[in-house]
């Protein structure tokens, strides 16, 4: 079993393959606190010196009149607020006569096997041969608060998922106005810090910083996970590459309001914190009532951003993704969006799908605008009935006569959201999220609708049920292109108005829960307004989510550089758009689109209608190349050899299949320097003992592999480097097939 308690020393100890993770129990007052969290250990036996239970004037027990010199400073495993600790708390809460401090001490715990369900919300599972849960029960002897926090560590990945709940054994309410789903208290040591930020069209890039004193974080209250920040810090040693040093990551499978936060303390020592952002949150808790906290995925790699990354990768894909789309190929397919917008008729629509058709591509998604007066963005959220001015005959008759040129149907919804002009909101203004008398604040003139409450989501559901019955729908793209603001609810009462934020990311998790359960193979791909709500909670109800609303191919290097960092290939959405791009205006040769956009679910954004012949000529060449070597790029690991957001100038990474056998290196020359030679690029995960064939792949050609290709053994390219030769011009791209000989 992964996880033991050593009865004598009073110490718990979790193993996954390659970490240990331990904690212990103070014996006279009964407090929590951090031991380790590092390389696996083989022996913990005398681990508990690591608490300083020894020095004095420290220990409460010795020396109670300095009571807050050990709080300040005791690697505490959950810690609480307003009793002498002053770093960040993990929990507080409000009594009915307005006090806040929390004093948490052990009472029990449990050891077993497998993992339970989150009740709500999404989580991480395994069966009991996977997985092993500890949980430990503490209590507020003053408040009879209970807390209940979770480990489970996992047997075939170095992943330990946290997750904290919180009870109310007393006979009078409570408010819970702070929990965090995770603290990781860590000794004082130089640390930088990793997180990822952006902006719409610029999501997830990089930024690594020193750990100074005081605190350094990421959070978001935009009632999303965000494009502006990711739910996700990362602590590096300060020679942490690709490949070596130290990693601490934790990641929150959440998809609202969260705040992950690093801190470093007067005396050096590092707490990092992570939840939901005490910031818009508050929830009343009656007596003998709980509230679950999401969960947080923490990770230690000793083998550098690399190792994990494959650790995320491998857990995402094991025991996140619960779609049966997982491990298939997902159809080929072009949006409408980048095509035409608004404007669009059923003809048009036709037009585009027969000669998708003729090209090899798969399925035809009708994006946003074929609902209720929908012709702009201003009007018709909420209104989710078929346009038969634009689609005579409805759904049913469009889409059968595209099934009929062999092609699959998906179509779009933006479910959380209301237009001001639409006849949803003339018949239940209330449902919008609002402040009564407050002049609102609109995002795309649109609200946002209140999907905590059940009446709400029950009729978006039924008129979401009645279309996809409708027709032969396949797949369902679901969106949100605002954030909240003007929080407040019709349906709650004023002591409750701080819970509405969370209430409604559970709302959208139940509707998508529903959504699933009413079509178990429908293919589900999450966005918002591209990657806004790119998170592990999104990603446990859509195998792929649509990575940004940015396609053009050199941002999009930075952009899937950073999602990968954490996430598989197989989850990001991306598709190949015409040039100039609609985001940026650059142009890029159609070959790099296509080979940037292979490193994805792969698809189009484009009137096919208006490309080029020779344009035309080489969608068969790139879909025939999705089919040679997407099974490889969907399970295959996952290897950074060189980051253009570090060197500004050529981007290159790979991914190996099992046993090293097989590999695909995508390599990306942004700019055309003067005077510049072939690049030598040290490859990984191959076998140094085996000899492999290189072949470059052609996007552009009927044949993917023309030339003979060199014979080199896995030793000389993986320490001497795999030679790239110098691509002639901007933004040129090239791919490397390589095969076991």
């Amino acid at each position: 079993m992964s996880i033991q308690y050593l009865e004598k020393e009073r110490i718990f100890c979790l193993h996954t393959p390659n970490t240990s993770y331990l904690l212990g129990i103070v014996a006279q007052e009964g407090f929590l606190g951090h031991l380790y969290y590092g390389k696996r250990l083989l022996d913990v036996s005398g681990a508990q010196y690591l608490l300083r239970l020894e020095e004095s004037p420290f220990v409460p027990e010795k020396n109670d009149r300095d009571r807050s010199s050990f709080m300040d400073c005791f690697p505490f495993e959950y810690s609480s607020h307003g009793v002498g600790d002053f770093r960040e708390s993990c929990i507080k809460i409000r009594t009915a006569k307005g006090h806040a401090a929390v004093n948490l001490v052990y009472v029990s715990h449990e050891i077993k096997k497998g993992k339970g369900k989150l009740a709500g919300l999404p989580a991480t599972f395994g069966n009991e041969g996977e997985v092993t849960t500890l949980v430990i029960t503490c209590t507020d002897p003053v408040t009879k608060l209970n807390v209940e926090l979770s480990y489970s560590a996992f047997e075939n990945v170095d992943v330990i998922a946290r997750s904290v709940k919180v009870i109310n054994t007393s006979g009078e309410a409570l408010w819970l106005e702070k929990v965090m789903s995770a603290c990781l208290d860590l000794e004082a040591r130089e640390y930088d810090v990793l997180t990822l930020h952006g902006s719409w069209a610029r999501e997830r890039h990089m930024e690594r910083r020193p750990l100074g004193y005081g605190k350094t974080g990421v959070s978001s209250l935009r009632g999303e996970s965000s494009h502006q920040e990711h739910p996700f810090i990362a602590l590096l040693s300060k020679n942490a590459s690709q490949t070596e040093g130290e990693v601490y990551g934790l990641h929150f499978a959440y998809s609202g309001n969260f705040l992950a936060q690093a801190q470093r303390s007067q005396f050096g020592q590092i707490r990092v914190v992570m939840g939901i952002s005490p910031e818009e949150f508050s929830w009343k808790l009656e007596s003998c009532e709980s509230f679950q906290a999401p969960e947080v995925l923490l990770t230690y790699s000793a083998k550098g951003l690399g190792g994990m990354s494959r650790s995320y990768h491998d857990l995402y894909r094991n025991h996140l993704i619960r779609s049966p789309w997982l491990h298939k190929k997902r159809p080929i397919l072009i949006n409408n969006w980048e095509a035409t917008y608004f404007d669009f008729n059923a003809e048009k629509i036709l037009n585009i799908a027969k000669e998708s058709a003729k090209l090899g591509i798969e399925m035809l998604v009708l994006d946003d605008g074929w609902f209720g007066n929908r012709f702009d963005d201003n009007r018709s959220l909420g209104d989710w009935q078929v346009n038969e001015s634009k689609l005579p005959g409805g759904l049913g008759k469009l889409v059968s006569e595209i099934n009929a040129l062999g092609l699959k149907f998906g179509i779009w919804f933006e479910p959380e959201m209301i237009s001001p002009e639409s006849k949803l909101f003339e018949e239940h203004p209330d449902w919008a999220i609002q402040i009564p008398a407050r002049r609102p604040c609109r995002a795309r003139n649109q609200y946002v609708l209140d999907v905590g409450r059940k009446e709400v989501r029950d009729y978006i559901l039924k008129q979401m049920f009645v279309v996809l019955h409708s027709a032969n729908v396949e797949y369902v793209k679901w969106d949100m292109n605002r954030p909240l603001t003007d929080i407040g609810s019709a349906a709650l009462p004023a002591d409750r108005q701080g819970e509405i934020s969370h209430r409604f990311v559970l709302g959208t998790y139940e509707m998508q829960e529903c959504l699933l359960q009413e079509f178990p193979n429908l293919l589900l791909e999450n966005c918002s307004g591209g990657g806004g709500r790119f998170d592990p909670g999104m990603l446990y109800y859509s195998p792929q989510i649509w990575c940004s609303d940015d396609t053009d191919a050199v941002e999009r290097l930075a952009i899937q550089e950073g999602t990968a960092l954490l996430y598989p290939l197989c989850s990001m959405g991306a598709h190949v758009s015409v040039c100039p791009n609609h985001t940026v205006g650059r142009s890029t040769p159609f070959a790099t689109r296509a080979m940037v956009a292979l490193a994805g679910t792969f698809g189009y954004e484009l009137d096919v209608t208006k490309l080029s012949d020779a344009e035309k000529e080489e969608i068969p060449s790139q879909i025939r190349a999705y089919h040679a070597f997407h099974d490889l790029i969907r399970e295959g690991t996952y290897y950074r050899n060189a980051s253009y957001q570090e060197n500004h100038d050529y981007d290159c990474f790979q991914v190996v299949g099992k046993g090293g056998k097989r590999s695909l290196v995508f390599f990306t020359q942004v700019l055309a320097t003067p005077n510049e030679h072939s690049r030598c690029i040290r490859l990984q995960g191959l076998r140094e003992n085996v000899k492999y064939k290189v072949i470059q792949v052609n996007l552009n050609k009927k044949e993917l592999l023309t030339d003979a290709g060199k014979v080199v053994s896995g030793s000389i390219l993986m320490n001497a480097g795999m030679i790239v030769e110098r691509p002639w011009g901007d933004f040129q791209g090239r791919l490397y097939w390589l095969e076991e000989c």
